[in-house]
């Protein structure tokens, strides 16, 4: 036998029996049954989905960081909650309809997986919705429901720059500083 513990138990392994587990426990969720006929068929679906349609590879350059994750689950939880408020508020409010807008966020991360996160993130919010992503320059243009004053707008960047950070540091590496080079006389 050729192949060590360690070259069958690597992240990708890992990573795709995690994904075989999960599909076949969505397929035994919608049929509702907990039977050993549908295991088996959402073992062989999970699989030929797999074989048929592969997940495209992430860079492994990331990290995972569970305490800014809770917080990052507590936060957006919280926004969309309060937005949600806000929005039901200014359907019966008796006044004329806010004055909304596209704004543009200019992000600052360097993984491809916080800016997708990020965006999506901004849709659950009600009362946003973004519109277009540049994946070059890590900008979003978002349409915002309510930017009738400053301070609605400055909040909305605000709410965009703690969920930015929160998601850079539960899934990011930190970015190591580098001392600057020292000049001999």
């Amino acid at each position: 036998m050729n192949g060590s513990p360690s070259r069958i138990l690597n992240r990708g392994n890992v990573i795709r029996a995690g994904l075989l587990i999960w599909l076949t426990l969505v397929y035994m969720a919608l049929w509702g049954d907990l039977s050993v006929g549908n295991l088996l068929a959402g073992l062989v679906i999970a699989t030929v989905v797999m074989v048929a349609l592969p997940l495209p590879t992430l860079p492994g350059t990331g990290h995972f960081n569970p305490l800014p994750l809770v917080e990052l689950a507590v936060v957006s939880s919280y926004y969309a909650l309060e937005s949600s408020f806000q929005v039901a508020w200014l359907a019966v409010r008796p006044a004329p309809t806010p004055v909304s807008g596209v704004l543009r966020v200019n992000l600052s991360t360097r993984s491809d997986l916080v800016l997708v996160l990020c965006t999506d993130l901004l849709n659950l919010i009600p009362g946003t919705m973004v519109l277009e992503i540049d994946r070059q320059r890590c900008v979003v243009y978002v349409h915002v429901l309510d930017v009738s004053s400053d301070h609605a707008v400055d909040k909305f960047y605000r709410t965009t720059r703690r969920l930015e950070r929160l998601l850079v540091d539960a899934f990011e590496r930190p970015v190591r500083k580098t001392p600057p080079p020292e000049v001999n006389r």
